[in-house]
């Protein structure tokens, strides 16, 4: 038709020239002090659609999580968010300054005005609930059960969730309350059985529901 332009499999000569590809972030532009990266080096990172967390000093990358994880995430925002009292507010992931480290968690419940305040970052008494839902590998299981709740517990984050996704029980919930000593299991139940908290605010489900078919 007349008008119409030619339709070419490949541009033409130069077009790359005039049309450069753009350049992708340099992640760790920045070059560590003596004692590794700080938190403010780590709050000047790009985005890059990888989870980037610093502990002791070092950035720890992971890949965007599975499907079953971002699934059972949905849903445990879901339940927390429908239960919650109207001074907090749930949101799935956020960044969490944690003494020297910075920390994603999957699942952060904090006061409201601290987090409608515009701010990017929380601080530990911006927060009273934390999740992290134990994605596969030895590391992420790792810092789910040894490195990260020590650090939550010494922050005086009053209360943290684990979920696990794995093994015949699954989906199996963990609560753990703050005490003196630190983190001390409250309740826990496997999918199939009732699982009851008060903290960080009465709450009560069935793990089952955060994996497989949804339900409505």
């Amino acid at each position: 038709m007349e008008g119409d332009e030619v339709m070419r499999p490949l541009p033409d000569d130069g077009w790359l020239v005039a049309h450069p590809p753009p350049r992708r972030a340099r992640l760790f532009a920045m070059a560590p002090d003596a004692d590794g990266y700080t938190v403010e080096d780590w709050l000047k990172l790009p985005e890059t659609g990888e989870r980037i967390e610093l502990i002791d000093g070092s950035f720890v990358v992971s890949p965007v999580p599975g499907y079953d994880h971002a699934i059972a995430a949905k849903r445990l925002v879901r339940l927390l968010d429908d239960a919650r009292p109207h001074d907090l507010e749930v949101v799935e992931t956020g960044n969490l300054q944690v003494g020297d480290d910075g920390f994603i968690p999957d699942i952060v419940v904090g006061h409201a005005e601290s987090m409608l305040s515009g701010a990017t970052r929380l601080a530990p008494g911006d927060v009273v609930c934390v999740a992290e839902i134990v994605s596969p590998g030895k590391g992420n299981h790792l810092r789910d059960y040894d490195v990260k709740p020590p650090k939550y517990a010494a922050a005086g984050i009053p209360v943290f969730i684990r979920v696990e996704l794995l093994g015949e029980s699954a989906p199996r919930v963990e609560v753990f309350t703050l005490s003196a000593e630190g983190y001390v299991l409250e309740a826990e139940a496997k999918a199939g059985d009732t699982l009851t908290v008060g903290r960080p605010f009465p709450l009560s489900f069935d793990p089952a529901v955060l994996a497989g078919p949804g339900r409505r």
